[in-house]
């Protein structure tokens, strides 16, 4: 029999539940944290950028050649592409789930640089990107000039040179991106009567500045082969590439027959500013430049955020006077707040199982016996989250707060049936033994119904077999285990711990037990004033820490009083026992008269429960429906979008109102602000507006009814200002990022 060799050698059974429970101890450090499973397809970006290009212009010269190749690429799913008035273009490939996104990213490559000779020279110049796409923000740093004497175009330069590779840099950072982006760009404004007058073109003038704004290699003087004598040998440095309006301003044009030189300055006004100014970014009404740092795929969010708080304590540092930096904007708090739920209700379902255990086994032989399975199943499905490549997720861990109630069953079954034999008068071996040649079948057999109930869940297709899937196949594991924990270490533990009521082994709890748990009451309630009482006697243990030596008098007290106690206790325990049985008596009989009765009249009965089968039926027609409840994710989108050619400083004008207003309303903490950006349309246009709204902590807040808070009064009195906006939308953020579209600037 396969119990008995573990019944015979409960070492090996201990150290076998040692090993299951120490390799998912290991593993749960391992596991990434998240809150859902990671059910977003892969996908990879190619991004282009065609200067001066309006959208129908991008789709025909960029878009029309890239998609042409990549479209049919191996294991794609669909693509999507976008071009924008501003010259942006941007084609995402989306491909099946489980495809390797590093493979999947060269695959487009590859059939990228097959388009790249018929892209336009500017297009080329500028390169074309490909890069694997992460699902959405983690987080956003803004950095801001906190005494107003930075502006964006200095900010902007600074966190591309100073900030973004250090980022960029992290474990589990994906891709930054930029909102109100301002890359430093010498502006060329040219005056078309001057160069008429003068016989030029923008194309001779364009000409010029490639000419002699480039890095030349001089060379060397004194090289080798040289005549016999030659002293010295130099290696020449140029100007190379202007960096000042003024060297710009001097470059010769053009020199006419006689001699007249024409330089930049005749014909231009020259200036250093920026790139583009096509979006801004505000900060609770500040300026600000900010950096949205993207999760990379399968990394652990939470690891992630710390990290760069940390760079970003480290980095400030070095900032210039007057320069700072928030993250206002980061949805980790909320993964962290619903993780630590879960993991209270799952602290809360092992101390219910305890109390309800020890209530109907009614002594702690017993009892410890189906409660040392419950850390050895749930801990040792960690080992099996981590080798199938799961997350500590919201899901997986509701799967491991439902199996806890499951992985009792098996041990419960064992104790009951060995305590059955004890009281037969066989010795704890022998019964042990009798017990399992009689329940070792049924145990195999629940394991296996239990598990063919969930592992059919971890096949259904599409994201809401892929959502569900980790849900299904944890349960599943705990309840393996759980059924090989039952054939060899309940068993074997049964041999050692049971004991007939005759032999004392009807004592509800140990002694030791009685002084663990006054030692923690103790630590809990009595730290504090043990404290205070030695701050105002500091004589009595000089030269040692007072709050170490609070701790050690608090546990101590507490654990003497526990066993001081515990015989009084053990016999109020006795007492509610015995009110227990007998109103459980009580309740078996009644419940036996009931269903007596029932018996007599079975037509009653099954119409009622026709009844119920139809009110069952008409509660699942009736109820609401959807993929995941609404959840209070401590921040708001704002949507803003304005009449077509509506100019990018009246759009900054209304989101302006907007911020102030929603700032007054109650439960807001800040606002991140971006005008030239639309969040639902993931584009960028000098008419769009988005703004988040980050509210206060979860902690500081009397409600989570979001519904309030959807319609601030900021909307009603932008409809009263002279340039109204066409829509504007507040709600709620995506019940998943990973689903989520992904709000891009310029890169």
């Amino acid at each position: 029999m396969f119990s008995r060799f573990f019944i015979d050698r409960p070492i090996f059974a201990t150290v076998l539940s040692i090993v299951i429970t120490l390799a998912g101890g290991i593993a749960v450090f391992t596991l990434p944290i998240a809150q859902y499973p990671d059910i977003a397809p892969p996908t990879v970006e190619v991004s282009a950028y065609y200067p001066g290009a309006n959208a129908q212009v991008v789709a025909d010269t960029v878009a029309a050649p890239i998609e042409q190749q990549i479209n049919g690429v191996e294991n794609m799913l669909y693509m999507s592409s976008q071009c924008t008035n501003d010259g942006m273009y941007k084609l995402t490939i989306t491909f099946r789930i489980g495809v390797d996104l590093n493979m999947a990213q060269v695959l487009v490559q590859n059939r990228e640089s097959l388009a790249e000779p018929i892209l336009p020279d500017l297009v080329k110049r500028r390169g074309v990107t490909v890069k694997k796409k992460s699902p959405s923000i983690l987080m956003i740093v803004n950095l801001f000039s906190s005494d107003g004497t930075r502006e964006n175009l200095y900010l902007s330069n600074y966190a591309t040179i100073q900030l973004r590779d250090e980022l960029a840099r992290l474990e589990g950072v994906g891709d930054i991106t930029y909102l109100g982006q301002r890359d430093y760009s010498m502006r060329v404004w040219l005056d078309p009567g001057k160069m008429s007058f003068r016989n030029l073109t923008s194309s001779d003038v364009t000409r010029a500045i490639e000419q002699q704004n480039s890095q030349v290699a001089a060379g060397q003087i004194g090289q080798p082969p040289v005549p016999t004598g030659q002293v010295f040998q130099y290696t020449m440095s140029t100007l190379g590439r202007l960096t000042d309006a003024d060297q710009f301003a001097d470059m010769i044009l053009k020199t006419d027959a006689e001699g007249r030189i024409v330089r930049l300055k005749d014909v231009a006004r020259i200036e250093l500013g920026a790139q583009g100014y096509d979006q801004s970014c505000t900060l609770d009404g500040k300026p600000s430049v900010a950096l949205s740092i993207y999760q990379r795929p399968g990394s652990n969010a939470l690891e992630t955020a710390r990290l760069v708080r940390l760079k970003m304590e480290e980095l400030k540092g070095r900032f210039p006077t007057g320069l700072d930096y928030a993250i206002v904007y980061d949805t980790t708090p909320f993964i962290t707040e619903s993780v630590n739920e879960v993991f209270k209700t799952l602290r809360d379902a092992v101390i219910l199982v305890a109390v309800v255990v020890l209530l109907f086994l009614q002594n702690w032989r017993s009892a410890v016996i189906p409660l040392i399975a419950v850390p050895v199943a749930i801990v040792g499905t960690f080992a099996i989250m981590a080798a199938l490549g799961f997350s500590l997720n919201n899901l997986t861990l509701f799967g491991l707060v439902l199996a806890i109630g499951i992985v009792v069953d098996d041990a419960i079954v064992v104790v009951e049936a060995v305590e059955h034999h004890i009281e037969s008068g066989l010795s704890p071996r022998d019964a042990t033994a009798k017990a399992m040649e009689e329940v070792s079948g049924p145990v195999i057999a629940i394991g296996l119904v239990l598990t063919a109930v969930f592992v059919p869940c971890a096949f259904i297709g599409g994201i809401v077999g892929q959502f569900f899937r980790q849900f299904a196949l944890t349960i599943a594991t705990s309840t393996l285990i759980s059924t090989f924990n039952s054939l060899t270490l309940s068993p074997a533990l049964a041999a050692l711990l049971l004991r007939s009521r005759e032999q004392g082994g009807s004592e509800a709890l140990p002694r030791p037990a009685y002084g663990l748990l006054g030692g923690w009451l103790g630590s809990k309630f009595l730290t504090a004033p043990i404290a205070t009482y030695l701050k105002a006697h500091p004589t009595l243990f000089p030269g040692l820490d007072i709050s170490w030596v609070a701790l050690v008098g608090a546990v101590t007290a507490g654990a003497l009083g526990g066993l001081i106690v515990s015989g009084i206790l053990n016999w109020i325990l006795s007492g509610i026992f015995r009110s227990f049985n007998a109103g459980f008596r009580a309740a078996t009989g009644a419940y036996t008269r009931i269903v007596g009765v029932m018996l007599r009249g079975s037509i009653i009965v099954l119409i009622g429960y026709g009844g119920l089968l139809y009110l069952t039926y008409y509660g699942f027609s009736k109820t609401p429906t959807g993929f995941i409840p609404t959840q209070d994710k401590g921040y708001l989108l704002v949507n803003v979008q304005m009449p077509d050619s509506t100019s990018l400083e009246q759009t900054q004008r209304v989101m302006q109102q907007i911020e102030v207003a929603s700032a007054k309303v109650k439960g807001v903490n800040h606002t991140v602000a971006i005008a030239g950006q639309s969040i639902l349309l993931n584009a960028n246009a000098p008419n769009f507006g988005a703004m988040y709204v980050m509210l206060d902590d979860f902690s500081h807040r009397e409600s989570h009814d979001l519904s309030g808070m959807q319609s601030p009064p900021s909307f009603k009195r932008c409809s009263r200002t002279r340039s109204r906006t066409d829509s504007s939308i507040s709600s709620e953020p995506p019940r998943l990022r990973a689903l989520a579209r992904r709000a891009d600037s310029n890169s």
